[in-house]
C-alpha cells in the first residue's frame, strides 16, 4: 500500500466539487483526513474567482505513475477542461504532493497554501 498526500484545489462551484471528488475518490482508494480548507487568490491568471484550496491524505495499491493517471482520469470525469489556459479557472485540480513520506511537488516549496495544507497531514 502506498501513502500520499494530494493537493486539491478549485473555484469553479468549489464546495461542491471538492466534496464531490472526496466521495469518487473514496470509492476507489482508502481517503484518510483531509486538511482545512483555504482560500486563495488566483496565480497566474488573476481575473477569475479565488480558488479554495487544501490536501487530503490517501492509501492506494497504485504505483505512483498510475495513480497520477488515475487523478487525471478523475478530473477530466468532475469535467475540467484542459483546452483552459494553465492558470484558469478549474472545476478541480488534484496534484500529488508527497508520496510514501517524500516530497514529489515543488509547488511544496514555493506555495506557503500548499505547504501549509500538507503540512497539517503529515505524520
Amino acid at each position: 500500500m502506498n501513502s500520499c498526500i494530494i493537493g486539491i484545489g478549485s473555484n469553479i462551484n468549489p464546495n461542491e466539487n471538492i466534496k464531490r471528488m472526496l466521495c469518487l475518490l473514496a470509492k476507489d482508494h482508502r481517503v484518510g483526513k483531509h486538511s482545512s480548507w483555504v482560500k486563495t487568490a488566483p496565480i497566474g491568471i488573476t481575473d477569475q474567482d479565488d480558488f479554495i484550496n487544501g490536501a487530503v491524505k490517501v492509501e492506494t495499491q497504485h504505483d505512483i505513475d498510475e495513480f497520477r493517471n488515475y487523478l487525471k482520469r478523475l478530473e477530466d470525469r468532475m469535467g475540467r477542461d484542459r483546452s483552459l489556459p494553465k492558470f484558469g479557472p478549474r472545476v478541480i485540480d488534484l496534484d500529488i504532493v508527497v508520496w510514501n513520506g517524500e516530497i514529489v511537488d515543488e509547488d511544496y516549496h514555493t506555495r506557503d497554501f500548499l505547504r501549509d495544507s500538507v503540512n497539517q497531514l503529515l505524520d
